[in-house]
């Protein structure tokens, strides 16, 4: 079975620091993989984490809006009244 690791998301401000993010139930396998990434990058687990969200963040998409929808009316057949007898028929009423 996998264990849980505690690392909490809240954040916390202090006289002229930086706020801090705690994240709780991490798994085990996360944790440990999130070590092995900070010693092969020779960082602490706090700043590798502080690199992964920078990162992240500076990846984020800008805030545009999405462009507008742009809808076509296609016609099986230039002829048809949209009808229910002519979409569904009469037969079974």
């Amino acid at each position: 079975m996998v264990g849980v690791g505690v690392v909490s998301i809240c954040l916390r401000y202090h006289h002229e620091a930086m706020p801090a993010i705690h994240v709780r139930d991490v798994p085990d396998d996360v944790l440990d993989a999130l070590k092995r990434r900070a010693k092969r990058h020779e960082r602490s687990l706090q700043k590798e984490l502080r690199h992964l969200l920078s990162t992240i963040a500076r990846e984020e998409p800008p805030g545009k809006p999405l462009p507008p929808i742009e809808l076509k009316l296609s016609s099986a057949s230039p002829t048809t009244s949209w009808r229910r007898e002519e979409i569904y028929g009469d037969h079974g009423r």
